[in-house]
């Protein structure tokens, strides 16, 4: 009897142990079979004729476990529009931090006597603010302008009205030389630059660097078009060929030209009467001359007598030293002589926290001032305002981040350029480093929200994708890339990146396919 019950004790033992053998093999087969589907799924996609003609990067990483899901190409390079803003976004909160403030200043190296004579040139002091405009912050779920796009240079003069501002003896100088005079990174398309996503970069930017044109049809068939500049239409010379034709008469035809290094702007072609008008907004030339004479101007509409002209100062980018107020006024570095006294702040305005910022340059995917975050990573962490230094400090902190050199190449800070490269995993990787980190969810948080806003406001509102990816989206000519955060069904953390160069795809099929991909990530297949 007792060998009768030993035995079958063994014969228990030996079940269970293969029970849980077996349940120990259904459980480890389990996430192989997932990845299996998911390759398969995401293979039928890229098998479509027209998506398989370009070139496909995708990488996608199981945040909970840390093992891949999907990988394609993801170690080879692509340009990756956009998305480079990921990288440029990173480094700013982890090298300048959530808190940081710029501060612009009115400032005179002179005297403000008693009866309000400044015996000096006034110097409007720009150091990097991208939000000198009328954009409301912090930014909630899309962009609004509800106050005067002038308005901080209004306040501005007011200020300087109060302390008794009447007579102004030197020049009115837009001082932008916190940051080297470089309004264009390499491998920007010419087309891109009188547009506003190509606005060029000064340390004094106002209202993004655009002016907002409105054209309404005439009253009657065969008179020119309405149009309207703001702010400042004087500082252009506007030639407006656009002709309003009939109702009915077809959709409008109206082309925009301004000539780099002009401030001539010339419209043309044709605009039915019943068409509701439109808005463009068209890139400024030089921002701090811009700035300079329309300072001038508001402070003359405030009674201010001024003998000087509106003048610019820059810091060339073949200079070897970055000048401030004082060192203008004295001629420069020589260390022989006595220190300058510190100028005279007349008024001064102080930006939100950086972190608000950062927010809109992901969310709606800012150029220009992904530009000037770029510059002021050079100019508060390493050697210099300029391109080059910014991207000496970004290529440190990557590699710091553990992103190997080989992986990516960054020729401006907002993927404009043509000439950016980078690998998905690097993508990836990125995304994985800032988690980690104390302010990774406020980096998180900056990133647009699937069919709720931003850029993605539009995409997945009717799939279960639909607030379940904060992701960045990206797009040039033949060139599209989305890459974030995704929560699947199945309550499983990823963060992938999707890229595809050489596509001949229409925008809307590239963009779609992009999509089908993220859906298969997300969805819970039982």
């Amino acid at each position: 009897m007792y060998r009768v019950r030993h035995l079958a004790s063994f014969v228990l033992l030996g079940a269970l142990l293969t029970s849980a053998f077996a349940a120990s093999n259904n459980k480890a087969d389990k996430k192989p079979s997932e990845e299996k589907r998911l390759a398969s799924e995401v293979d039928k996609i890229l098998g479509d004729p027209e998506a398989a003609r370009g070139f496909w990067g995708i990488y996608a990483v199981s945040m909970d476990t840390g093992k891949p899901l999907y990988a394609l190409n993801q170690d080879k390079l692509f340009t990756p529009a956009s998305n480079t803003k990921l990288f440029t976004t990173a480094a700013v909160f982890g090298l300048i931090g959530p808190d940081y403030r710029f501060k612009t200043t009115v400032e005179t190296t002179g005297t403000l006597d008693k009866y309000g004579r400044l015996n000096s040139d006034l110097v409007l002091v720009g150091r990097g603010d991208p939000n000198l405009s009328g954009r409301t912050l912090p930014y909630n779920m899309h962009t609004e302008r509800k106050t005067p796009p002038i308005q901080v240079l209004q306040t501005l003069a007011d200020q300087l009205v109060q302390q008794g501002l009447k007579y102004i003896d030197g020049d009115v100088v837009a001082d932008d030389s916190y940051f080297v005079f470089e309004r264009y990174s390499e491998g920007w398309s010419q087309d891109d630059l009188a547009r506003e996503w190509g606005a060029p970069v000064s340390a004094l930017t106002i209202n993004d660097n655009v002016i907002f044109v409105n054209i309404m049809p005439a009253d009657r068939p065969g008179e020119r078009a309405f149009l309207t500049v703001v702010p400042f239409p004087e500082y252009y010379k506007i030639d407006n060929r656009v002709m309003t034709t009939p109702q009915g008469t077809g959709p409008r035809t109206v082309s925009i030209n301004r000539e780099p290094g002009s401030n001539q702007l010339t419209f043309w072609g044709n605009i039915p009467q019943d068409d509701p008008g439109f808005g463009e907004a068209l890139a400024i030339e030089d921002p701090a001359d811009f700035t300079a004479r329309l300072f001038r101007e508001l402070l003359e509409e405030r009674g201010v007598t001024i003998y000087g002209r509106a003048r610019t100062h820059h810091t060339e980018l073949a200079s070897t030293q970055t000048f401030s107020v004082t060192s203008m006024a004295s001629g420069g570095g020589d260390t022989t002589r006595p220190p300058n006294p510190a100028p005279l702040v007349l008024a001064s305005y102080q930006s939100q926290p950086i972190a608000q910022d950062l927010r809109v340059i992901n969310k709606v995917s800012q150029n220009l001032h992904a530009e000037l975050m770029l510059r002021l990573l050079g100019k508060e962490k390493g050697t210099s305002g300029s391109i080059q230094g910014g991207l000496e400090v970004l290529r440190g902190f990557l590699i710091r981040a553990g992103i190997k050199p080989e992986q990516f190449v960054f020729l401006d800070g907002s993927g404009l350029s043509r000439e950016n490269l980078v690998t998905p995993d690097a993508v990836v990787a990125i995304l994985l480093y800032c988690h980690r980190q104390p302010w990774g969810q406020l980096y998180e948080d900056t990133l647009p929200i699937a069919g709720v806003d931003g850029s993605l406001a539009e995409r997945f509102r009717t799939t279960p994708v639909m607030g379940l990816v904060h992701g960045k989206t990206g797009s040039l000519a033949h060139v599209y890339s989305l890459a974030g955060y995704a929560t699947t069904q199945r309550g499983e953390h990823i963060a992938f990146s999707i890229m595809t160069n050489n596509d001949t795809m229409p925008a809307k099929k590239a963009l779609d396919t992009i999509d089908q991909i993220v859906e298969k990530m997300v969805e819970d297949k039982k």
